[in-house]
């Protein structure tokens, strides 16, 4: 596939309703619609605020934008070095096939050697053979032995006040 029709590029404030769209749809994509919260102006505070805590690509195909990706920094105590964390990576059901998703997870793993980062890590839903398949053949390997825990709403809540 020749590659020179997919493009990246960083989100700008003006974009913000593009993302939260983008976001909508893969919530509904996920069977998570109703767990969506988010507004523009959380984003904008996310993204632009003094200190953004997150940061957001577009990509596009033929100069339209089909996808995004939010992902942020972590951690590796083990490695001794931080990683880059995919939090959403999204790509309309119209612009699916074409190699978007592929190469925005491409563009990323290489922002994040650049940034000297250790590792590049994501979570997937574990009914999502589609993404898992790409994921697969890209080289990517399920860390099965983890186990996911969070803590939001009241519980956190709960939580912070044992403090």
């Amino acid at each position: 596939m020749n590659r020179a029709h997919l493009s990246i590029r960083a989100v700008r404030e003006e974009d913000l309703d593009l993302v939260l769209a983008f976001i909508r749809e893969l919530a509904e994509y996920e069977h998570l619609a109703h767990e969506v919260t988010a507004t523009t102006q959380d984003l904008r505070a996310a993204l632009f605020g003094p200190r953004p805590h997150a940061e957001a690509v577009l990509g596009s195909v033929d100069g339209e934008p089909c996808g995004f990706a939010l992902y942020f920094h972590n951690f590796s105590t083990f490695l001794g070095k931080p990683g880059l964390y995919l939090e959403d990576l999204y790509v309309r059901p119209g612009a699916r096939g074409r190699g978007l998703g592929s190469y925005m997870l491409a563009w990323l793993a290489r922002l994040a050697l650049e940034r000297g980062c250790g590792r590049f890590e994501w979570a997937v839903l574990d009914w999502n053979e589609p993404a898992l398949k790409v994921y697969r053949a890209l080289g990517a390997r399920a860390a099965d032995e983890w186990t996911l825990h969070r803590v939001t709403g009241e519980a956190l809540v709960r939580l912070a006040a044992k403090a």
